[in-house]
């Protein structure tokens, strides 16, 4: 999950930390939530899902923002979040 915006550290962090984990076999879930959610145009997204990341943002960030929703992302809200928590071996929060 990565509530950062795209220009801060944790941004780029987090997108480093799920290309390595694609790299390594590894099935990858990024959620962008509050600040990120101006980020899910950013190209280094737009290559990892290219290449099999999962890219979700939250619908009501978006909204709040007055963001477009687009097939950029699967664009939904907390619970599918949740769901993401519930189901994953590892939880990395970017924020």
């Amino acid at each position: 999950m990565v509530s950062v915006a795209p220009d801060a550290p944790g941004f780029g962090q987090a997108l480093d930390l799920a290309a390595k984990a694609m790299g390594n076999g590894e099935k990858v879930f990024l959620y962008c939530i509050d600040d990120a959610v101006p980020g899910i145009g950013d190209p280094r997204l737009a290559k990892l899902r290219a290449d099999g990341m999962n890219l979700f943002g939250c619908a009501y960030s978006m909204r709040q923002r007055k963001l477009p929703l687009d097939d950029s992302a699967v664009f939904s809200g907390l619970s599918v979040l949740s769901d993401i928590m519930a189901d994953t071996d590892r939880f990395e929060s970017f924020n």
